[in-house]
């Protein structure tokens, strides 16, 4: 099995694609010569983790019946400093709305995503490394994200 895109030129800094038949424009901001009219590529890393490991996640507290009222995800990356500029470090933070009598299962499901089933996160850790936490109806979990 393999995975291929193609990527179009439009103009100035402009690009364009289709992924699973949804058109994507990528760009840069206009003081770096482009028109702004689409995210930056390196973003898109950290959508595309975030929605990786989000839809393994949301899955698995169904399975788990786990009620949650709401599922956000934040990443943030690293950067270091100079040319090329690239990502030395990625942190996902699990923000839920649910039954704090169903915290154990919580940080089983984003243990599972983040150990064995998101291969976002899987790749990312091969460039840098990929810390996590979880806040449970806006108070923070006691979890160790560091790899068992």
């Amino acid at each position: 099995m393999s995975a291929q895109i193609t990527l179009k030129w439009k103009k100035d800094s402009t690009f364009e694609t289709e992924l699973n038949g949804h058109p994507i424009i990528i760009d840069t901001s206009v003081e770096n010569g482009g028109n702004d009219e689409g995210p930056r590529p390196k973003a898109l890393m950290l959508v595309a983790l975030a929605g990786c490991t989000g839809m393994d996640v949301a899955p698995l507290f169904r399975k788990m019946r786990v009620h949650f009222e709401s599922l956000s995800i934040d990443v943030t990356a690293e950067t270091s400093d100079g040319i090329p500029m690239v990502y030395t470090g990625f942190h996902v933070t699990y923000h839920v709305v649910a039954n704090p009598a169903d915290s154990a299962k919580i940080v089983k499901a984003v243990r599972l995503s983040q150990e064995k089933y998101c291969g976002v996160t899987l790749m990312m850790k091969k460039i840098a490394p990929v810390t996590w936490d979880i806040i449970l109806n806006e108070t923070p979990l006691n979890v160790d994200s560091t790899e068992k």
